[in-house]
Order: C-alpha cells, then sequence, then structure tokens
C-alpha cells in the first residue's frame, strides 16, 4: 500500500519550556512541498503560547474527513454521469469525552452544499446514495471512532 509522510517541526525560541510558557507555534511539511503554519488550539492552549493563525490537530482532522468525503463524492458523481459544478462544505466537529473520560473528537459533521452543472441532476435517493457511498469508501471515516455524520445542504 502507499505511504503517506508529513514532517512535523517545532523549535524552542529561548522559552524556559519546564515552565509550560513556550510556544505551541509550529510547522507541518509535506512531501509535495507544501508548508502549513500549525499550533495548539487556542480553546486548549490560551495566546500567545499558541497560534491562532495556525491550523491545530482537531481542525485539521475534520478538514481531512470532509476532505476525503469530498474527493470520493467527485469520483462518484463523474463515474455516474453527474457534473459537479460547486461542492462546499462547512464542516464542524466537536470535542468531548469518550465513554471511558478521554477527550475526543466525538463527532464531525459534514454539510456539504453541490452545485450541480449540466442537462442531468441527481433525485435525491441518488444524491442520498452518492453520499453514503462516498462516506463508506473515504479511507480518513474508515480510520477514526468519531461518528461522522453528513448532512447534505440542498
Amino acid at each position: 500500500m502507499a505511504q503517506h509522510t508529513a514532517q512535523i517541526k517545532w523549535t524552542r525560541t529561548g522559552e524556559t519550556f519546564t515552565d509550560g510558557r513556550y510556544s505551541r507555534a509550529h510547522v507541518w511539511r509535506f512531501d509535495g512541498g507544501a508548508e502549513v503554519r500549525a499550533s495548539a488550539a487556542p480553546d486548549v492552549v490560551r495566546p500567545p503560547f499558541s497560534d491562532p493563525a495556525g491550523v491545530d490537530p482537531e481542525e485539521a482532522l475534520v478538514a481531512a474527513l470532509s476532505s476525503c468525503h469530498m474527493l470520493w463524492f467527485l469520483s462518484l458523481a463523474a463515474r455516474r454521469g453527474f457534473v459537479v459544478d460547486d461542492y462546499t462544505d462547512d464542516a464542524v466537529g466537536v470535542m468531548g469525552k469518550s465513554s471511558d473520560g478521554r477527550m475526543m473528537m466525538t463527532t464531525c459533521t459534514l454539510r456539504p452544499a453541490i452545485r450541480f452543472g449540466g442537462e442531468r441532476q441527481p433525485a435525491a435517493e441518488e444524491l442520498d446514495a452518492l453520499h453514503h457511498e462516498a462516506h463508506e469508501k473515504c479511507f480518513i471515516a474508515n480510520s477514526v471512532k468519531t461518528q461522522v455524520r453528513v448532512e447534505p445542504v440542498p
């Protein structure tokens, strides 16, 4: 199977460190050359020790779930002869406690709004089937315990 890599790089910038008052800002580097500014979530570690402009791991999980679902949806729609002109998802992840009391992403709700072009438009049942199959095929959704909901926006 394929291997996917990421380099996560953090460097202490002169803080004492052992007092917990150090920056959580860091960089994600990917094999294609993309660099992403990252940090702990500001609701977990308050600024200035976090960088609100950086992507936090929780946001990245929500984005990965949404992106994976979208990519499968687009592929399946194309195979069935539907032309997708626009796909927007305002996805939301909710943190909570697991049954054993540990913090986790308990739910992630995907809210895809899709605009189709061309003469062939999917019926409601076909649209539901596309979302269901995309969810079933999504590598990321298949990899997490988080409940992933798909609530298409008309």
